[in-house]
């Protein structure tokens, strides 16, 4: 199949490989040059004009961050994209702008798919992504087997926009899990258990969780445009989240470099307060 593949950064870059590698015909651009000398480093055909990328592609997939940015490149495509092509939007939108998206997508005689995707930049680098699908049957059947190419499983979940509530739903459990994952460790730490030896063992344990299992590469660089997002859908489904609107202020609080610490340093920093091992004297068990 033709793929036209629209935003080859981190994700975008290793997307486009492992699709080439699938067999399908992969053509990419993207407005930084810097990123596209590096897709071209990996052997993927590379223009200099989105126009050129996607005249005779049958797939879009639109790898971008934010919903202005995929409205953008979508209404190019509609430009020089054939018809009867599909787009697909990978990022995490909202799912009101993939209805909007895929209106005008039906008028020029386009198909939409939304199908963000979970998993990261290690699914991505390892061909390991999920897919979340939200489309009609028949583009969905269509561009399966390109998703395939850098998916482990490819769940079509409802129509238009539904992809994009799975994939809230998805990052509303990942952000709620940051957040207990660093209370618990730090309350074994504050009792002197070593804090990525306690992690190592709740993997084991009926309270793991996928978060807990890949918390090293977690990076925090999302959360507050995730949360956002999830909130503004609860709100405008009159559906009250308590725990989520505590999630949503506390995720604040944590970074990259406090894991690291909670897990590997002699202690870390939450909510203000210095987390590290209680004396004997204080009350710790060593």
């Amino acid at each position: 199949m033709k793929v036209s593949i629209i935003g080859v950064g981190d994700m975008g870059r290793d997307i486009a490989v492992h699709v080439r590698d699938k067999g399908h015909d992969v053509i990419a651009y993207d407005i930084s040059e810097e990123r596209r000398s590096d897709v071209a480093k990996n052997g993927i055909k590379v223009v200099e004009s989105l126009a050129e990328a996607v005249a005779k592609a049958e797939v879009h997939l639109v790898i971008v961050a934010t919903d202005e940015q995929s409205e953008t490149v979508t209404r190019e495509i509609l430009e020089s994209g054939p018809a009867g092509s599909t787009v697909v939007i990978l990022a995490t939108n909202s799912p009101k702008t993939m209805q909007v998206l895929a209106a005008e997508c039906e008028d020029k005689g386009l198909g939409f798919v939304d199908a963000p995707v979970v998993f990261g930049r290690q699914g991505a680098k390892e061909g390991q992504l999920g897919s979340l699908c939200g489309g009609d049957d028949k583009q969905v059947a269509k561009i399966t087997p390109v998703l395939e190419s850098y998916s482990k499983a490819v769940h079509h979940v409802g129509p238009v926009g539904s992809g994009q509530v799975a994939k809230a739903c998805n990052n509303m459990l990942h952000w709620a899990a940051c957040v207990a994952n660093f209370e618990v460790l730090s309350l074994a730490k504050r009792y002197g258990i070593d804090a990525q030896q306690m992690r190592e063992t709740l993997i084991e344990c009926p309270g793991t969780n996928g978060t807990l299992v890949r918390w090293d590469d977690t990076r925090f660089t999302w959360h507050e445009k995730d949360m956002d997002l999830a909130l503004d859908l609860a709100q405008d489904g009159g559906l009250p989240l308590p725990l989520f609107g505590q999630v949503d202020q506390l995720v604040k609080h944590l970074d990259a470099t406090k894991v690291k610490n909670l897990l590997y340093g002699p202690e870390t920093e939450y909510l203000g307060q210095n987390i590290k091992p209680l004396s004997k004297e204080e009350g710790g068990l060593n």
